[in-house]
């Protein structure tokens, strides 16, 4: 990996490490821009990090593109839903930027000192048919039974801090044992059912 770690020293007064931190952040954008074959999706992928970065009152498709400079949300909007651009391929890149960044040496939390891999499940409400996932299902995040998509997040943990590096969507048996409905919603035939740690 050839990213440089975002770690400026404590000895620099606001104005430095932000101007540092930034240039830093340029770099690792630009690096990062590799899982995007398109100039304007590298464009728009490095606007959405700035703007989800940038301190907005809300973070929707609307506040990211104005603060990228579009006048409306639909390049944001296409690079998440129907873009092609290589998400696991950036999703092994902040793995291994995560998993770099907070190396603690040894003194971590978990067995002989390494990290924790912390794995979690949270809810979205979501209604009706079409949306992959979407069942009446527990979850803890609305507080009971509802219709919802639940999708698991695996974080990495050491002394050093803690950060997500990996999600999936659950699919509830309802969706895998109905393989018209999972090629409507674009879900791979060969993705089944698995049941979910107790």
């Amino acid at each position: 990996m050839q990213a440089k770690l975002l770690d400026v020293p404590l000895d620099v007064t606001d104005l430095e490490r932000a101007e540092e931190v930034g240039d830093q952040l340029e770099l690792l954008l630009l690096e990062v821009g590799g899982c995007f074959p398109r100039a304007d999706l590298r464009r728009r992928a490095a606007a959405c990090v700035r703007g989800l970065l940038a301190p907005l009152s809300r973070k929707n498709g609307w506040q990211l593109a104005e603060y990228g400079g579009d006048a409306e949300p639909w390049g944001q909007q296409h690079l998440l839903d129907r873009a092609r651009w290589e998400a696991d391929e950036l999703r092994d890149f902040v793995r291994r930027y995560v998993v770099a960044g907070l190396n603690d040496g040894g003194s971590g939390p978990g067995p002989g000192g390494a990290g924790v891999l912390v794995v979690d499940e949270t809810g979205f409400a979501k209604k009706g048919r079409a949306s992959a996932g979407v069942a009446r299902q527990f979850t803890g995040t609305l507080g009971g039974v509802f219709p919802c998509q639940i999708g698991v997040m695996a974080a990495w943990a050491t002394s050093r801090g803690q950060a997500l590096f990996d999600r999936e969507l659950y699919l509830p048996k309802e969706w895998t044992s109905d393989r018209a409905r999972c090629r409507a919603a674009h879900i791979p035939d060969e993705v089944g059912f698995a049941t979910k740690p107790p």
